[in-house]
């Protein structure tokens, strides 16, 4: 079954602010949540998909390729795509997370408004970190493989991430004795609100450090520098991205690592024009050539290749070169290459070829047709004016 549009999962319009969206998941995650629902596989069904339409549309860059190429973009194997984001493995204990991630303690008591149960220890995530690739035009085509120094928080050798001194433990914290949260109680005129946050004396894991480890002062954590190896894959366009999970930043005291999000751009070349998966050149042509016709060598990005040039040929025609353009992202095939002619006018003349050229001048061939408006409306066509 094919998906439903994530704005219309969510109930908002297209141009729909940070805000707006977050609003309106908020309700539809507190209609459908399971433990409002016990036993209701719709509502769970209805649930995950709200947290799924959230995920990608919160998210500035992943919605702007949604925007662009709707569920394709931002579904890909391998963790790549035109969004690079994958919900193949995206299931109900997903989209729980989720929620309670950004409205676990959200001002409304969600222990009793959910019917209670245990509360889970908030783990802190190590932060996601960015880097941008550069590709030249030869590399996008063929695929490339770089090689990246990235700066980042790696786990502390010393404790093996634990933030411990040696012989030491860790302790329940004092503040929300060890649940990971604290909850306050306020009185308004609605009535009675209770509000749950995470604890900051822990935050949120529930225990405390008495003895940091000296060599990361209890972070787990210290600053280093790795290498990463990627394959960025043919057919990527500025503004592609993929993701490597678990190679960003560690996380404090053993929780999950960040990701590192690769974005790729593209250098400018010195031929050639991109248009979506075909590019395109302008080379020059003698008029002798243009006028008898004959072999042309042009250059594309596997090297230079013979164009047949039609006699008569005139400046602004296009010659298309089946299949030498970008390789199709994720898919068979590749654009093409657009090839313009212009008739190159000659500036340092022999006497001899002037007194050539004022004899062919007089032959009615070389007669130019008079001025028009279609001959301009023509010209201006070829141009693409």
């Amino acid at each position: 079954m094919a998906k439903q549009d994530y704005y219309e999962t969510l109930g908002i319009s297209r141009e729909a602010s940070e805000e707006e969206i977050k609003s309106a998941y908020r309700k539809k995650a507190l209609k459908y949540h399971p433990d409002r629902n016990p036993g209701d596989k719709t509502a769970e069904e209805n649930f995950k998909e709200a947290t799924e339409a959230y995920e990608v549309l919160k998210d500035s860059q992943k919605r702007q390729m949604y925007d662009q190429y709707g569920h394709a973009g931002v579904s890909g194997a391998g963790g790549f795509g035109a969004g690079g984001f994958d919900f193949g493995g995206f299931d109900l204990s997903d989209a729980l997370r989720a929620f309670m991630r950004d409205f676990g303690g959200f001002g409304f008591g969600f222990e009793d408004f959910f019917g209670g149960g245990a509360r889970t220890r908030t783990r802190v995530r190590g932060e996601d970190l960015r880097v941008k690739v550069s590709l030249t035009l030869e590399e996008i085509a063929a695929g490339a493989e770089k090689k990246l120094r990235v700066k980042h928080y790696e786990e502390c050798s010393e404790c093996s991430g634990s933030g411990l001194a040696p012989g030491t433990s860790r302790k329940t914290c004092p503040d929300c004795k060890g649940q990971g949260q604290v909850r306050t109680v306020s009185r308004t005129f609605l009535g009675t609100i209770q509000q749950v946050k995470t604890c900051s004396g822990c935050r949120g894991t529930g225990e405390v450090i008495s003895e940091p480890c000296p060599a990361c002062r209890g972070e787990g954590r210290v600053k280093g520098v790795s290498t990463v190896r990627i394959k960025a894959p043919a057919g990527v366009s500025a503004g592609n991205y993929m993701t490597l999970e678990s190679r960003g930043n560690a996380a404090p005291n053993k929780g999950q690592p960040g990701n590192l999000i690769v974005i790729f751009d593209e250098k400018d070349h010195d031929i050639f024009t991109r248009q979506g998966d075909h590019i395109v050149c302008q080379v020059p042509v003698s008029f002798t050539l243009a006028a008898l016709g004959g072999e042309l060598s042009v250059p594309t990005l596997d090297g230079d290749q013979a164009m047949k040039i039609p006699p008569g040929t005139q400046t602004g025609k296009v010659f298309r070169l089946k299949g030498k353009g970008i390789p199709h992202l994720n898919a068979y095939g590749r654009g093409d290459e657009l090839v313009q002619v212009s008739v190159w006018t000659p500036t340092d003349l022999s006497s001899e070829d002037k007194d050539l050229l004022r004899r062919l001048s007089k032959s009615p061939s070389f007669v130019p047709p008079k001025t028009s408006k279609s001959f301009f409306q023509k010209l201006m066509k070829t141009l693409g004016i």
